[in-house]
């Protein structure tokens, strides 16, 4: 590996930032109370709130500026839509679907450079989650079958048939509303309301039916499923018809396509959040003032303090700064009042998003980005083509995490040919990729990387 003396230069310029306490403080207030909520973080680090409940289904949506603390309202959605799905794409716009309860087959986007939702459409099954691929395609989880949504051509097709022996009846009835959880590997982990699972293989296009969920269950809802950064997914909580809750937690293995179970929360929960950390921990949230973590390491839960204001359905978003806005809810389960405050979690350890190099040295312009054949910085006057492979610095990459970054070249997703530490540059990441055909050429074409869900800085390239 050759490093040009220009960057590394740019990356010892990196500065080491001071590490605050655990704590909970309140933030601006939403300008709408709102449970059963999506929010998403966008590019810009802001977060868009969409949809929800209070006394019927929202379609009003909002955006939080953590630079200021403060919400202000954003342009409304074409469908008023409760427990929905937002999906952040690679060029930046946000996919809505779904919504009970009687989760619309429409689908929209949001376009955070106008702040309008604009319609793109309809599904033949009605939404209940949905994954990105890492081919920047979208699985919908619909009932009763399941389709995929092109962002590049704004279509849907259908794929495969679920492989469940839970799809009953000549319409195909499937037991409730599934959760899609993106594994490492590019698959996607279907889970039920009951303990059968699935995998959809996005190279074939085909569900197969997977392990058994052993904590939970035989139609348990309302829990989380969280990609741990060992591969595994953590399942934790949940309730029962009888309106029961669990406190059990349990991992699914890609690798042996088993679930296992794992640590107890100290409390039961239905309804909450569970939110990826930088440090791999994983925050649960609600049903109660509560909170605690969740360490892999260990695989066990420990507290992590106490909500400001009790909260069940709310929202929970990790932020650039390595902080967590938490956002909505209800104070009880009987939906009688509804909250429109917010607060932010600040962990012990704050790890701000991955950081792409700049020849600049102040993450803009020119990237720190080269040829693979030839270690050339891929620019204006040594453009990059379509299909080539092409090798991007950039700090932030989790160490031992396999769970891989999304690169974005001109609004469309690359193919990961590898990611890890760059041999021989202790604290330097490296991601090697192969660069998108249909690209709109130009000296300056924007790449970002998104990692667990935050967005990088954006860098350029020159694309011929």
């Amino acid at each position: 590996m050759r490093l040009s003396p220009l960057l590394l230069l740019v990356f010892a310029s990196g500065v080491v930032r001071a590490q605050p306490a655990s704590t909970f403080t309140t933030t601006g207030n939403m300008t709408t109370p709102r449970f059963a909520a999506t929010a998403t973080l966008l590019l810009d680090g802001k977060v868009l709130i969409a949809g929800g409940g209070n006394l019927g289904r929202l379609s009003s949506a909002e955006l939080y500026d953590p630079a200021t603390g403060l919400f202000a309202p954003t342009g409304g959605m074409t469908t008023a839509r409760t427990w929905l799905t937002a999906i952040l794409l690679a060029d930046g716009r946000v996919l809505i679907l779904g919504g009970s309860p009687e989760q619309p087959h429409s689908v929209e986007l949001y376009d955070p450079s106008t702040g309008a939702f604009t319609a793109a459409g309809d599904i033949g099954g009605t939404a209940s989650s949905a994954a990105l691929l890492q081919t920047g395609k979208v699985l919908i989880a619909a009932i009763p079958f399941a389709e995929l949504y092109d962002p590049v051509t704004s279509t849907f097709a259908p794929t495969g048939a679920y492989a469940s022996s839970l799809v009953t009846g000549p319409g195909g009835l499937l037991p409730g509303p599934p959760i899609a959880t993106s594994l490492a590997d590019g698959r996607v982990l279907i889970t039920w309301n009951s303990t059968q699972t699935e995998l959809y293989d996005p190279g074939t296009g085909a569900f197969s039916v997977t392990g058994t969920m052993t904590a939970h269950g035989a139609w348990a809802d309302g829990y989380s499923a969280t990609l741990l950064p060992n591969g595994k997914v953590l399942v934790a909580g949940g309730g029962d018809d009888d309106e029961s809750l669990y406190a059990s937690a349990e991992l699914y293995d890609p690798q042996t396509t088993t679930f296992t179970a794992t640590g107890h929360m100290a409390q039961p929960r239905g309804g909450h959040t569970a939110t990826l950390l930088a440090d791999g921990t994983v925050l649960i949230g609600g049903y109660g003032f509560s909170v605690e973590l969740y360490d892999p390491a260990s695989g066990t839960f420990g507290p992590a303090g106490n909500l400001t204001t009790q909260r069940f359905e709310q929202t929970a978003t990790l932020l650039n700064s390595g902080q967590v806005l938490i956002a909505g809810g209800t104070p009880t389960t009987q939906i009688k009042d509804v909250l429109a405050s917010a607060e932010i979690y600040t962990p012990a350890r704050l790890v701000a998003a991955a950081v792409l190099l700049s020849l600049s040295g102040n993450g803009t312009g020119q990237g720190a980005i080269q040829h693979a054949e030839s270690y050339q910085v891929a620019s204006a006057d040594n453009p990059a083509v379509g299909g080539e492979a092409l090798v991007i610095y950039c700090t932030g990459l989790a160490d031992g995490s396999v769970i891989p970054p999304q690169v974005a070249i001109g609004g469309r997703m690359a193919e990961v040919l590898w990611f890890g530490n760059t041999p021989g540059y202790t604290g330097l990441n490296q991601i090697n990729v192969r660069v998108p055909d249909g690209v709109a050429p130009g000296p300056a074409v924007p790449v970002r990387i998104n990692y667990v869900g935050r967005s990088s800085n954006e860098v350029t390239i020159g694309v011929r």
